[in-house]
């Protein structure tokens, strides 16, 4: 008989042996052997504590509690199972293992809960083997339909539907609708350095930050570096750099949570001895206000126009990704404060940087969303940690907070 884990240090460890790669860290993609074979193992070991398992459609797993009455809501709990290539142990993982162990622990305790608690491995979150993040819980709140996967393929020119079917799932099937969830709950490691740096056990999530994305094409004259004296160049670059530093002058003015990010830089052509033409730049900005947001890229991208136009340059903005911010449920929120306090664990209210399922579920259901510490606030990486004190700080929350919502 399969020897599953006793505790959350070993069952990290149990759950990153599926994908793990020599380099160290994890690779566990969509539908990828690896991450059939995890998800296998977690429905196994689901099914050892006496919950009942099932798969969606698309393959999401499922292990309930059920509660006496056939007709009561669900209390959703989890996080999602595929990682980025070579990630970390840690990301998505926590979530799952604290939920089985937490519906375990309140299962030997006091029994059958008043509603349905139900452990959920999210099929997919990261969108690191194809185009598509939040797959599962996009599915499950109905944001996503199959319509949207149609036309997507891997970087070796795998279509979404024929690995869906090679993993045992079928994407010409309706995808069934759930009317039973009543609550989300996720536990994640922060990924972020905020509660390390300030010494706090637990983070409350108050909002999922909202994300703008721009491709910015500045476009001068190309010419010789040697021959073309300064005063007679329409030089790209000179105008992007200006517009890089007046970018992250503004966003001095706005609060902390104001972030901006310019993670692309193409030169054309791209040569030592050549005046570029054409620079292209992203720009990555996130605030958990819409306004706020809003605010702040109508008034970089009024400033780019004006340093192009005094530069003589041209230069197009396009916005190719966005995100509404999305507020967790105060009463939940509220709920978990009390529980922290009660157990003398140090919090901090706080926002999400990245991007969760919980910002999902949060648009459809009552949602919260937790966070326990990372070392050096580093994630995606083999060098992800989090001290086994903090992952059972979170569970033994998680487990308190079920109790009062289930019992």
């Amino acid at each position: 008989m399969e020897q599953f884990p006793d505790n959350l240090k070993e069952a990290i460890e149990w759950l990153a042996s599926f994908g793990a790669v020599p380099e160290g860290g994890v690779t566990r993609t969509l539908y990828s052997k690896a991450w059939q074979d995890a998800q296998q193992a977690l429905k196994e070991w689901m099914e050892s504590v006496g919950l009942q398992t099932s798969y969606d459609t698309i393959g999401n797993l499922f292990g309930r509690l059920a509660a006496d009455d056939p007709f009561a809501p669900t209390i959703l709990v989890g996080s999602h199972v595929d990682t980025v290539k070579s990630g970390g142990k840690y990301d998505g993982a926590y979530g799952i293992l604290a939920a089985i162990f937490a519906i375990e622990k309140l299962s030997q305790k006091y029994g059958k809960p008043a509603v349905n608690l139900e452990a959920v491995s999210l099929c997919e979150e990261e969108g690191s083997r194809f185009p598509i993040a939040c797959w599962g819980s996009g599915m499950m709140t109905k944001i996503y339909s199959m319509q949207d996967i149609q036309s997507l393929q891997d970087s070796a020119g795998i279509r979404f539907g024929e690995a869906m079917k090679g993993a045992g799932f079928e994407p010409d099937h309706p995808y069934p609708i759930r009317r039973d969830i009543q609550t989300f709950i996720e536990l994640h490691i922060e990924q972020g350095p905020t509660l390390e740096n300030y010494q706090k056990s637990i983070g409350i999530v108050q909002a999922i930050v909202g994300q703008k994305r721009f491709h910015v094409t500045v476009t001068g004259e190309s010419n010789h570096a040697g021959t073309t004296l300064m005063k007679w160049r329409k030089d790209p670059i000179h105008g992007v750099s200006t517009m890089i530093t007046k970018l992250f002058e503004f966003t001095k003015e706005y609060d902390e949570d104001l972030v901006a990010t310019v993670g692309e830089i193409h030169a054309k052509p791209n040569v030592s001895n050549v005046i570029p033409g054409e620079i292209i730049f992203t720009v990555d900005a996130r605030h958990p206000s819409e306004s706020v947001l809003h605010a702040f890229c109508e008034c970089f991208s009024r400033e780019f126009i004006e340093i192009a136009k005094d530069k003589g340059l041209e230069i197009s903005i396009q916005k190719w990704h966005e995100v509404k911010p999305v507020q967790m449920n105060g009463m939940l929120n509220r709920l978990v404060q009390k529980i922290c306090t009660a157990n003398e664990l140090a919090f901090h209210k706080m926002n999400s940087g990245a991007g969760h399922d919980a910002q999902f579920f949060a648009k459809v259901y009552p949602t919260t969303l937790l966070f326990v510490p990372s070392r050096a606030g580093i994630s995606h990486s083999p060098l992800e940690f989090t001290e086994e004190t903090d992952l059972e700080n979170g569970l033994n929350v998680l487990v308190d907070l079920l109790y009062q919502l289930a019992y």
